[in-house]
């Protein structure tokens, strides 16, 4: 049997994990690690295992394709800033690789909120996973989640409801970690 973790490591590893947008816009990762960033995402739980998760990986030009398609979105709602649109425009160059992770759609509406869970907690799993490799990350959404367009450029249908669009690179340096409240918790034994 392998050897589990201890808890305090996982907690190490849990309070590493922060979001990092310090990193190599050009840096290279390989294939088989962002394969093993999203086998990881689906073994987050999933009621009825229904297997929502969608992933795409945009990278090189794709993603300035990608910061278009944000900035048309932006402009469809009335966004006529021009500092605001070339940001948006460029935002996703950042990072080597944008990990775009959707959510099936269910017709069922307690289905879809629990398959939406379901992929917030496989984003963990991921981002996670790219800590533990020393990778930076970070998960955003924004405007480009609810464009049919970057649904398309993703290959989604359109109706997958974009979770997190995570930046994943090499960093260049080092995020300060940001100090966390107490849980609240209520204890409730009768």
């Amino acid at each position: 049997m392998t050897e589990l973790p201890s808890a305090d490591s996982v907690g190490d590893l849990i309070r590493q994990r922060r979001t990092n947008l310090r990193m190599d816009p050009d840096g290279a990762i390989d294939e088989a690690l962002i394969a093993s960033l999203c086998e990881a995402a689906v073994w987050a739980p999933n009621h009825k295992l229904t297997e929502p998760w969608r992933f795409a990986v945009i990278r090189g030009s794709a993603r300035r394709r990608l910061g278009e398609a944000a900035a048309r979105g932006l402009m469809d709602r009335g966004v006529t800033d021009p500092a605001r649109l070339e940001k948006t425009r460029h935002k996703y160059e950042r990072a080597p690789v944008i990990l775009v992770v959707g959510c099936a759609a269910n017709e069922d509406p307690a289905r879809r909120l629990e398959d939406r869970d379901a992929v917030a907690a496989g984003i963990q799993n991921l981002l996670l996973t790219a800590t533990a490799a020393g990778l930076a990350s970070y998960w955003g959404t924004g405007i480009a989640a609810d464009l049919a367009e970057v649904n398309q450029l993703c290959g989604f249908e359109p109706d997958t409801a974009i979770v997190g669009i995570n930046y994943i690179g090499v960093p260049t340096g080092e995020a300060p970690v940001p100090g966390r409240s107490a849980p609240v918790v209520n204890w409730v034994d009768s």
